[in-house]
């Protein structure tokens, strides 16, 4: 029973080793062309003193399949980046141009936002404020001189007319004694017409 379960161990490590050492072979080109160098026997001409590497004919040909399908992949995918970066550049200089047009357009409405048109002349906000309170404060200043003038001449026509008055008065009251004198002396004078009739 020991040996059995001593066994049973013995193949589970076995085959976690195994297992190990398969995940850690590195299937890269670099990889493939190490475990080639690796594998193939070495080959030394006599009186050269120089090294060879016999490579076996069919891993020649699958490390030649690998290194092709790698290019090839690796065309594709640099064509499609290429593509991909085209196509981002197509969509910077449209996001640029629209940029651009936004920022023109910003600088629109900031100057229509900033001025007002007076006259069909655009001014600034500035210039119109002062062109306004200007005209308010003569029109203030117009008004406070005439409504000066305007009491003034009330006042002067008041007195015209209160002068007016106390002339009138005086006139009548100069009429009535002129007409009472009259009168008196009508009367006197028809008093001497009837004394020197009557005498």
């Amino acid at each position: 029973m020991k040996f059995k379960m001593l066994f049973f161990l013995f193949i589970i490590k076995a085959f976690s080793s195994f297992s190990q050492e398969v995940r850690a072979e590195d299937y890269s080109i670099k990889g493939q062309f190490d475990k080639v160098y690796r594998t193939s026997t070495t080959f030394r001409p006599p009186g050269t003193g120089k090294k060879y590497k016999v490579i076996d004919i069919v891993k020649f040909q699958k490390i030649k399949e690998n290194v092709l399908d790698s290019l090839k992949n690796s065309k594709k995918i640099i064509s499609e980046k290429e593509n991909l970066l085209n196509t981002e550049r197509e969509n910077i200089q449209k996001l640029n141009t629209s940029f651009n047009k936004t920022k023109l357009d910003l600088t629109v409405a900031l100057q229509k936002e900033n001025s007002i048109s007076l006259f069909g002349a655009q001014l600034n906000k500035i210039t119109y404020n002062i062109i306004l309170w200007f005209i308010i404060t003569a029109l203030t200043l117009c008004l406070i001189f005439f409504v000066f003038k305007f009491s003034k001449s009330n006042v002067l026509t008041k007195k015209a007319q209160e002068n007016l008055n106390y002339v009138e008065e005086e006139f009548d009251n100069h009429k009535k004694k002129s007409i009472e004198r009259e009168q008196k002396l009508r009367r006197q004078l028809q008093d001497e017409i009837n004394k020197h009739r009557n005498a």
